[in-house]
């Protein structure tokens, strides 16, 4: 999957917005995946071309940070914490909630780009436990009931 023209432009107005200077080539990569949600071949050949870095550098920044994505994401984001708190409160009958009604495994996206489901070790909001986050929105307590109502408010 590429990018379109539309999202070039925008790729080269982040570049500007930072000055077209190579010592911003992360904040550069992070404003062009949060508008575009991944970061496409096209638009990684196209930052290291304007910003006049190699392009080996780019691919190694983009691949050593797990922040970036080099495939598609859903329009929706889920996190299931599996921190030691959330654990004994079941995070892991939650995560198998979510895979079933997903039908996604951790580190997964599906087919339409609705849903991309991963886990993390810790939300930082152990009281709340199990927690799942979406979309940076944080719904603690969930039972296995309510996790399909979560999900289903996301549609």
């Amino acid at each position: 999957m590429n990018t379109t023209i539309a999202d070039l432009a925008g790729v080269d107005r982040i570049i500007a917005e930072h000055g077209g200077r190579a010592d911003a080539l992360i904040q550069v990569l992070l404003d062009v995946q949060a508008e575009i949600s991944w970061l496409p071949a096209d638009a990684l050949a196209r930052i290291a071309e304007r910003l006049d870095v190699p392009p080996a550098l780019v691919q190694h920044i983009t691949t050593f940070y797990k922040a970036f994505s080099l495939v598609p994401k859903g329009r929706h984001r889920v996190h299931v914490c599996m921190g030691t708190a959330c654990h004994v409160r079941g995070a892991l009958r939650i995560l198998d909630t979510v895979e079933e009604l997903t039908g996604l495994a951790p580190g997964e996206t599906d087919p339409d780009l609705k849903f991309s489901l991963e886990t993390v070790n810790c939300l930082g909001c152990c009281a709340l436990g199990p927690v799942i986050e979406i979309d940076g929105k944080t719904h603690g307590n969930v039972s296995l009931a309510r996790t399909e109502d979560v999900l289903k408010s996301y549609e």
